[in-house]
């Protein structure tokens, strides 16, 4: 059978993470729940745990046994980034090594360049440098969102996990899907569009402090991107790799 860590940035508690844990396990795969206790948003790929509240000073990660409504698999509140949860999965904290590693539902998308900053993306790519093959889920819910397609969401992301299976292992993929309560989710292969669909822009106020202003962003995304294909009403799916060397060292010094 095949083991499935299920993780997420947005905590333990989010709706998101339940639906896409109930998702995998009715469709036959061994689920284990490891989540961040609370909010671990825009963490990318940290592997500390005193980014967390309530992290041992010692640098031992905190574990609490949880229960979530409706499903019968074990489900663990971690006081860690995902990034670390899933490296320490990959190490058996958690009883059984994931085959694969799916993170998400995420609150909002993830796309372009950016999504080198979210903390979902970054729990699926340390899974892949670990050996796991890995889905970053998130739903293109929008700044003001009025209902969610967490349903729709968790079954895109399960339905590519026959096919991620047969690639080979440390594949990551990048799903966002359309925000549409029950429609089902027409999925488009994208590239990565050089920016995210918003942008923070930083106000000094005082001596002390500055603010941060998130916007839209007022260009149009290139065609075929993740952000253009999400604007038209599709779901996107971006295969993505970890850090890797440019060769750009062995020309400066050749």
């Amino acid at each position: 059978m095949t083991t499935a860590l299920v993780t997420n940035d947005d905590g333990i508690a989010s709706p998101g993470l339940l639906a896409l844990a109930r998702r995998a396990q009715a469709t036959g795969l061994d689920v284990i729940v490891a989540a961040p206790a609370g909010d671990a948003s825009g963490t990318s790929a940290a592997i500390t745990a005193a980014l967390m509240p309530g992290a041992a000073q010692s640098g031992a990660v905190r574990v609490e046994r949880v229960a979530l409504d409706g499903l019968d698999a074990p489900a663990y509140a971690v006081h860690a980034a995902p990034a670390l949860i899933a490296l320490i999965a990959a190490h058996g904290a958690f009883d059984r090594r994931p085959d694969v590693v799916l993170s998400g539902v995420n609150r909002g998308a993830n796309v372009g360049h950016a999504i080198l900053h979210s903390g979902t993306v970054g729990a699926a790519l340390t899974g892949g440098a670990s050996g796991a093959r890995a889905i970053a889920s998130s739903l293109d819910v929008g700044l003001r969102p009025t209902e969610y397609a967490w349903d729709e969401a968790a079954g895109a992301t399960v339905a590519l996990v026959p096919a991620l299976l047969a690639e080979a292992p440390g594949t990551v993929l990048n799903l966002n899907v359309a925000n549409r309560p029950g429609e089902r989710p027409t999925v488009r292969a994208a590239t990565l569009a050089p920016f995210g669909i918003v942008h923070t822009t930083m106000t000094e106020r005082g001596e002390h402090e500055v603010e941060l202003t998130v916007a839209e962003l007022p260009t149009s995304p290139d065609p075929g991107s993740d952000v253009a294909l999400l604007a038209e009403g599709y779901s996107t799916l971006t295969g993505v790799t970890a850090v890797g060397d440019s060769g750009v060292a062995a020309r400066l010094l050749g």
